[in-house]
């Protein structure tokens, strides 16, 4: 790299990581109390999710009755039956009164068909309240819509960061010895880097403005993934709060019994009740691997239509497992620990990169860390060609675009004020 470029992505770099460092640091932190609360959780609500293993279970559709029974009497929405012995079956109601994506679980012990209690589970994955509060505190620091945008930020510019600090340091002067704290910061930087990168690509695909891009450039590409067709649903992804079901729990055994007879044999299912004039949904809801997520639709003692994870196209099976690397469930333990390092590292490498900041300010005599004016040393033809690749990166992930816009006047801003004072 010539020195006219180093200089450019030096200056760059220092400041966007001063500008997103705040954002970095939360979702850092946030992530790594998220990925540590699984063990937590199962010893927290252990009175719920686990019983004294029995040899005999009673019937499903029982066990489905006395949650309804428990429940007030209201329909059910989706049944989760116990994955193994030991633990409770997970019946699932939809209520205007919880929020989006929440359903109430009432668990229920396969052995006794009794009632062991209820919580308000969160997503696709079921999570419970421990892990839901640390999800909202990492997804939107509890401020709704709007606090996702803290996170977009931070997953729009963290590669882009970590990528000039990798440009940076095998760019540098070998004959100048960095600092300890700039050492630090590098090394650091080098091992997250992998890590860094996923966590900005994976994040993105959740985030509000850019996620609706990846969106539709999947949908233009045909690389979505396969939705069941269960005919009057309306909404393949399950249902919402509200929505009517129909269905009876006595029917629920014979449905899980042709899906079973269909191939779905994951431990770990859902049994989602249909809505009116559609079909039964009997969805494998393993998170790990190997990846289970084949789904079949029931009507009449029949399988109408299926969805098998071997016919979805790669990058939906890409996003797939993305996620739920992301979430820490891909890899059992070890994908816990991976988001434990990768999370702190990318914490000590904000403050590294803080400090860094603090030594070289300007009341300590080293003036401005990086002159401004740098990008008039790079050749006229090279910086057209990355300000065309920036507005495009600008188009399709906004909050980066709009936030270096804001990023670049304000600078402009401040060399003009400096020039205009009197000297």
């Amino acid at each position: 790299m010539t020195e006219s470029w180093r200089g450019l992505v030096l200056r760059f770099h220092f400041y966007a990581g001063v500008l997103v460092g705040p954002f970095v640091l939360i979702a850092a932190l946030t992530g790594v109390l998220y990925a540590a609360t699984p063990q937590l959780e199962s010893w927290i609500y252990s009175d719920k999710l686990r019983v004294p293993g029995s040899e005999q279970t009673v019937p499903l559709s029982r066990q489905v009755q006395a949650a309804v029974t428990a429940g007030g009497g209201g329909a059910p929405v989706a049944v989760r039956p116990a994955p193994e012995p030991g633990a409770t079956t997970r019946v699932l109601f939809s209520s205007p009164d919880l929020g989006s994506s929440e359903q109430r679980a009432v668990f229920v012990d396969p052995g006794t068909g009794e009632v062991v209690g209820d919580l308000v589970t969160y997503g696709s994955s079921g999570v419970l309240p421990l892990r839901t509060a640390l999800d909202k505190i990492h997804a939107n620091l509890l401020l709704g819509e709007p606090g996702r945008l803290y996170s977009e930020l931070a997953a729009s510019w963290l590669w882009v960061v970590a990528l000039g600090g990798v440009v940076l340091w095998f760019s540098r002067r070998r004959a100048v010895k960095p600092r300890p704290a700039t050492r630090r910061h590098a090394v650091i930087g080098l091992w997250v880097l992998v890590g860094a990168l996923f966590l900005s690509a994976t994040g993105l695909t959740w985030s509000t403005y850019a996620g609706e891009n990846v969106a539709d450039l999947r949908k233009a590409f045909g690389w979505t993934t396969p939705a069941l067709d269960v005919a009057g649903s309306g909404d393949h992804a399950g249902h919402t709060a509200g929505t009517p079901t129909t269905g009876s729990p006595s029917e629920v055994d014979g449905v899980l019994s042709v899906a079973r007879s269909a191939g779905i044999d994951a431990k770990a299912v859902e049994i989602g009740f249909p809505k009116a004039g559609g079909a039964w949904k009997v969805a494998e809801v393993e998170r790990g691997l190997p990846t289970q997520a084949d789904a079949v639709a029931v009507r009449g003692g029949a399988v109408v239509d299926r969805v098998d994870f071997a016919d979805f196209p790669l990058v939906a099976k890409l996003s797939r497992w993305g996620v739920d690397a992301h979430m820490g469930v891909l890899f059992g333990w070890l994908n816990q620990v991976l988001l434990l390092l990768l999370g702190l590292g990318l914490a000590a490498m904000v403050v590294l990169g803080y400090r860094i900041w603090w030594l070289r300010r300007p009341t300590r005599g080293f003036g401005r860390p990086v002159p401004r004016g740098q990008w008039r040393k790079v050749p006229r033809g090279q910086l057209a060609a990355v300000l065309v690749l920036a507005a495009g990166m600008g188009w399709f992930v906004p909050l980066f675009g709009l936030s270096l816009v804001a990023f670049l006047v304000v600078d402009a801003l401040v060399a003009r004020r400096r020039v205009a004072e009197p000297v």
